[in-house]
C-alpha cells in the first residue's frame, strides 16, 4: 500500500508527455470521456481510495457490500415512506425476515449488473 499519492490533473489536452513518460507510475481512467480538466477525475479517485482507509466510513463493513466489491453492481435501496407517488418498498424488504432480504439483495445486485453491466459478468466468468 502506497502512503503518498501525487494525482496530476492535466487541463485541456493533458499533461507534458515528457513528465508522462519519465514520472508517471501509474495512469488512471474513470471512464471514457473528456472533461475541461483532470481536477474532477482527481476528486473521484480521492473519494475512491479514501474511503477505503479504515475509520473514514462509519460502518467499514457496508463498504465490503458496495458495487464492484466482488464484480458485481450494489442492489437498489429504499428509505421511507414505505410508499412514494404510488411506488412501494418491495415486500420482501418490509417483512423483517434478514434470511429473504439477503437472497432478494443478491438476486437484485445479479440483476442489476446485467441489466447495466454485463460486461461485469463477462469478466467474472473468465476469472
Amino acid at each position: 500500500m502506497s502512503k503518498n499519492i501525487i494525482i496530476l490533473c492535466g487541463h485541456y489536452k493533458g499533461i507534458d508527455d515528457r513528465i508522462r513518460q519519465k514520472l508517471i507510475t501509474r495512469e488512471i481512467s474513470i471512464g471514457d470521456y473528456v472533461l475541461t480538466g483532470g481536477e474532477l477525475a482527481a476528486l473521484v479517485v480521492s473519494d475512491a481510495i479514501v474511503r477505503l482507509v479504515p475509520g473514514v466510513i462509519g460502518d467499514g463493513e457496508s463498504a465490503l457490500t458496495d458495487s464492484f466489491q466482488d464484480g458485481l453492481l450494489d442492489c437498489p435501496y429504499y428509505t421511507r415512506p414505505p410508499e412514494f407517488r404510488g411506488m412501494k418498498v418491495p415486500d420482501v424488504l418490509l417483512s423483517g425476515n434478514h434470511k429473504d432480504i439477503g437472497i432478494w439483495r443478491e438476486e437484485q445486485r445479479k440483476v442489476r449488473t446485467v441489466a447495466r453491466r454485463e460486461d461485469l459478468i463477462k469478466k467474472k466468468k473468465e476469472n
